[in-house]
């Protein structure tokens, strides 16, 4: 069973970073049009990483999964030829009428159907299949069950799906808020996240029912304990989140996905990492974890802080003028970051147990205490990783053979020369050279002489060596096999019409709705806001569950620190809550 890890890189350097560290695929965005606008790359960068990645066999996704405008449609379509032309493997994408193009002009580039797209459903995912696509990216939101569904009724159709990292708190590409708010499109790449903002949830005649709250903070995912089922139910990619994210959490959280994956499927790409540190998730960025809804409902939300809150350390167990004694096991550090509730403090110096915090805090025993910065594990992440690919050598019949782990193999004669008059001591010189791999992206597994070697200075060895080497990764590459999008063509949408909901910003998307044989009934709120009342966002985190009065009638709101209000629905059928607009707006 081959699985692919899947990590993301917000530049070239955390994309080499996450190979070295064993992705099997990285995801990043070009100069325009992915959803996390301030992780733009240029065509060159990207082709380094192409370059880069397919040494170890490994892929590159390029995202342009905003939706577009008329006239931004065409120029998105060129970017996919361009990024295609360079060796791209695959564009995640969500807008339709970039679909369309795709479909008209039968790119050979994949198209990997966004979460963004709203893959929540059976219909959705059976609907993308029937198209061609070659990838659906499920929605976080569904559990072993439903993937397991989506998979038995779509046998031949890769789905990814997330496994770590940030959660939107709405259904992707169902999140309205931010641009509500301040014209930041979440779906264009702008969130503003206004759902780590705080809140007071207030039932509809006035009532105070939690005050100051970031209602809307989710925990982060960590879906670690899991991955064996999810392989079982037809995960073929595991989705690390993370395109703002530094290069110090992509390695931490990739090297700890890699191990844990390696436990029970096969890596779709090559070569083995060693690394400099011991990965943890705990240690990188997270406000606490949750496998969310994978199996059913539990605690997913955290209305402390949207900070990182790290590994938990113990409780205070003491309380003195300039220091506190903590319960902890953990070996702190001077300049490490620690965090109680949603205040934070360095530490200056320490003692036994005994820390002495940076400022005055305001803390009482039997508080607990999580590090957000651990200095000595920085350093260790801030160590280079190296990728190697392991390669035989076999020397023989005037010929030096090398066959790497893929089964690619060079050959190349050896120079004819006068016999050493050591033999001895010439091969202990060519196993030694050869093994000097070093930076290189090979590794030695074995060297086999089995013949008498002619005598060559060390000097030319090394060049043999480093020849060799070269050729032979341009053996590799010339093997690798780009995946070719198969043809794709219209199917009947499962829906009849649609709404502002399916996110429709273009003409062409209304043609590709439309020859779907489905109505387009209101444009995108980005293009035309509705004059109704409509969902800015819809949700399986519910308000009334976390705060305990799951079956209380009451009308709720959310109020925001600037005074607005957002009435509350709850769809208890489907255990959905929505975010509404204010119909006085």
């Amino acid at each position: 069973m081959y699985t692919e890890l899947l990590a993301p890189a917000k530049d070239k350097e955390t994309a080499f970073a996450a190979i070295d560290c064993g992705a099997d695929a990285v995801y990043m965005g070009a100069s325009a049009f992915g959803a996390r606008r301030n992780a733009q790359n240029s065509l060159e960068d990207i082709r380094e990483v192409v370059n880069y990645a397919h040494k170890f066999w490994a892929k590159v996704f390029i995202t342009v999964n905003t939706i577009l405008k008329d006239d931004e449609i065409e120029d998105a379509l060129r970017l996919v030829k361009e990024l295609d032309k360079i060796g791209v493997d695959a564009v995640i994408i969500q807008d339709m009428g970039l679909l369309k193009k795709m479909i008209d002009a039968g790119l050979s580039i994949p198209a990997h159907m966004s979460t963004q797209c709203d893959n929540r459903t059976l219909e959705k995912a059976s609907f993308f299949n029937k198209i061609g696509v070659s990838r659906v990216v499920l929605a976080r939101e569904l559990n072993l069950e439903k993937i397991k569904e989506i998979h038995e009724a779509n046998p031949d159709l890769e789905l990814e799906a997330f496994v770590h990292g940030a959660l939107c708190v709405s259904y992707s590409g169902q999140c309205y808020l931010s641009n509500y708010i301040g014209g930041r499109s979440a779906i264009r790449g702008e969130c503003a996240q206004p759902c780590r903002k705080k809140y007071t949830v207030k039932t509809q005649d006035g009532k105070i029912l939690a005050k100051d709250i970031h209602a809307l903070c989710l925990k982060d995912f960590n879906a670690s304990k899991h991955l064996k089922k999810m392989i079982e139910n037809g995960i073929f990619s595991f989705k690390i989140e993370g395109r703002l994210k530094d290069c110090g959490y992509v390695k931490n959280i990739t090297a700890f996905y890699r191990k844990e994956l390696d436990k029970y499927s096969k890596k779709t790409s090559s070569g083995k990492s060693v690394y400099p540190f011991a990965p943890n998730p705990e240690k990188s960025f997270n406000r606490g974890f949750t496998d969310y809804f994978l199996e059913g409902r539990k605690e997913c939300y955290n209305f402390i802080s949207p900070k990182s809150q790290g590994e938990f350390i113990g409780k205070v167990k003491e309380v003195q003028k300039n220091y506190i004694v903590i319960d902890t096991k953990k070996s702190l550090h001077p300049q490490d970051g620690l965090m109680f509730q949603d205040k934070g403090f360095l530490v200056n110096k320490v003692v036994g147990n005994k820390v002495y915090p940076n400022k005055f805090i305001d803390i009482k025993p039997g508080v607990k205490i999580y590090r957000n910065s651990d200095i000595e594990f920085e350093k260790e992440l801030s160590r280079p990783v190296k990728r190697h690919i392991g390669v035989k050598v076999e020397i023989g019949s005037g010929q030096l053979r090398l066959k790497d782990e893929d089964g690619i193999s060079y050959a190349v004669s050896l120079p004819a020369g006068e016999k050493a008059n050591n033999p001895d001591k010439i091969k202990e010189i060519f196993i030694k050279q050869f093994s000097k791999t070093g930076e290189g992206d090979f590794y030695i597994e074995d060297i086999k002489i089995a013949q008498e070697l002619p005598f060559m200075p060390v000097s030319a060895i090394n060049a043999l060596r480093r020849n060799s080497f070269e050729s032979l990764m341009q053996e590799r590459l010339k093997a690798y096999k780009k995946q070719i999008q198969k043809k794709m063509d219209y199917t009947p949408y499962f829906q009849k019409e649609i709404d502002y909901r399916g996110n429709v910003s273009n003409k062409d998307a209304r043609a590709f709705y439309t020859q779907c044989g489905c109505e387009v009934t209101e444009l995108a709120p980005e293009i035309i806001q509705p004059k109704h009342q409509y969902e800015l966002m819809r949700t399986k985190h519910c308000i009334k569950y976390a705060l305990g009065i799951c079956k209380s009638s009451e009308k709720l709101v959310l109020e925001d620190e600037t005074g607005k209000e957002y009435p509350l629905q709850f769809d208890c059928k489907n255990c959905e809550m929505v975010v509404l607009s204010n119909p006085l707006r």
